[in-house]
């Protein structure tokens, strides 16, 4: 039996304020910053230890596992940042407010842009200056990599490879994994595990600075899997 560990950052500042963040590159707030050090404890208290992490490239991500697994007194740790758990790129709503946007476009609609599975939102303009082209994180990517709105499935499946040919081998040497990363990124790893279908996945949210564990047979198939704090499992 394998062990894995889901964690979503911690609250953003655009998360509080209500805005679609995607790939903005958004620091935590205080309460975030103690949503990663309650993980860390949380983590520890169940005797959970890593060798291997895997983050996104985005601060929120990067920091909170860098508290997370400060709280844990974990060193010399291997750590594997990667474009490809990103959040999803939200294009043109970034930094848009959700409630604004919603009277703008009605309720119905946003919720397809959040949550629906192949429905991309409205894309950014090649010259946006929001455009990830012009962030010096992204310099070294094809431009066919470089997206300007996506959908669940477009994370999905630049997502994917970075399963299963780097996480996925991992788990399988017996590494214990930690994979801090972002709302639509988690949820397309459990829509793969769980087998979602595309209509029942607009149903799941991730929230934020909450460990999951998953227990994973020798294919990697989920026997279970648990939040550690007093969510609902989903």
């Amino acid at each position: 039996m394998y062990k894995l560990v889901l964690l979503r950052h911690g609250e953003s500042r655009w998360n509080f304020e209500n805005r679609f963040t995607g790939w903005t590159n958004i620091n935590l707030t205080l309460q975030g910053i103690d949503e990663a050090k309650s993980s860390g404890q949380l983590l520890k208290a169940n005797k959970l230890k890593f060798n291997q992490v895997y983050t996104s490239v985005l601060n929120r991500a990067v920091d909170t596992m860098k508290i997370c697994l400060d709280q844990m007194e974990l060193n010399n740790i291997s750590i594997k940042s990667s474009w490809r758990l990103n959040e999803r790129h939200y294009g043109a709503l970034q930094g848009l407010n959700k409630l604004e946007t919603a009277k703008k476009f009605g309720n119905k609609q946003v919720l397809i842009w959040r949550r629906s599975y192949d429905v991309r939102p409205p894309p950014l303009e090649i010259d946006d200056k929001r455009h990830p082209r012009f962030d010096k994180q992204y310099i070294n990517l094809a431009p066919s990599n470089i997206p300007n709105s996506e959908s669940l499935r477009d994370t999905i499946n630049r997502l994917m490879p970075f399963w299963h040919n780097i996480i996925s081998p991992s788990i399988l040497s017996g590494k214990s994994v930690l994979i801090v990363a972002h709302g639509n990124s988690l949820r397309a790893i459990i829509k793969y595990l769980d087998k979602i279908s595309d209509e029942n996945i607009i149903n799941l949210n991730i929230p934020t600075g909450s460990p999951i564990v998953y227990e994973l047979d020798k294919k990697l198939n989920p026997i279970k899997h648990d939040y550690l704090d007093n969510h609902d499992n989903y």
